[in-house]
């Protein structure tokens, strides 16, 4: 059943978003990597927590970095988060991230495309990204929208879990 037509708005976050971007990014990460890492391990790691987390890196990296926040309404639906990065010559898309029952919408499409905009004031020639190994979804998402493998791998963990991330380029 297709998603209603929605009106959506994007915006610069403001600190009282943290809270709410903390919930859906808690939310996003447990069913995107629900096939990935154990589901429980997410239960350990609430809400609450993320929260604090995005306080924290935000009070840390605002100055450096952008995040876009994603409203349907009242209701923040989605966020993106771009900034410099530790790859040379480079700007990073750090997250896309939407509400479970947003995906498919093109909520993620209309945050891809301003994330790209943003990259661009960086001053370099390409943007990248770390995903998932696994997360077929999210690589076929940034795949449709021009990001490319670009051979680059790391191991990380999610939830103190292994994972592989692949790292994607898009060029600026």
């Amino acid at each position: 059943m297709p998603f209603p037509r929605m009106t959506v708005s994007l915006r610069p976050a403001a600190d009282a978003d943290l809270p709410a971007v903390g919930a859906l990014h808690h939310r996003s990460r447990a069913a995107a990597y629900a096939h990935l890492v154990d589901p429980a391990s997410f239960d350990a790691r609430g809400a609450e927590m993320m929260a604090a987390y995005w306080v924290e890196r935000w009070r840390w990296e605002r100055d450096t970095h952008r995040m876009t926040v994603a409203l349907a309404g009242d209701d923040l639906i989605g966020f993106s988060y771009v900034g410099p990065s530790e790859t040379e010559g480079a700007a990073e898309l750090y997250a896309i991230h939407l509400d479970p029952s947003r995906v498919g919408t093109g909520v993620g499409r209309l945050l891809m495309i301003d994330a790209l905009r943003a990259l661009r004031g960086y001053g370099v020639d390409r943007a990248v990204l770390w995903v998932l190994e696994g997360n077929t979804v999210a690589r076929r998402f940034y795949e449709r929208g021009g990001w490319t493998p670009d051979g680059a791998t790391r191991a990380d963990t999610v939830n103190d879990q292994p994972v592989t991330h692949v790292r994607y380029s898009h060029p600026l």
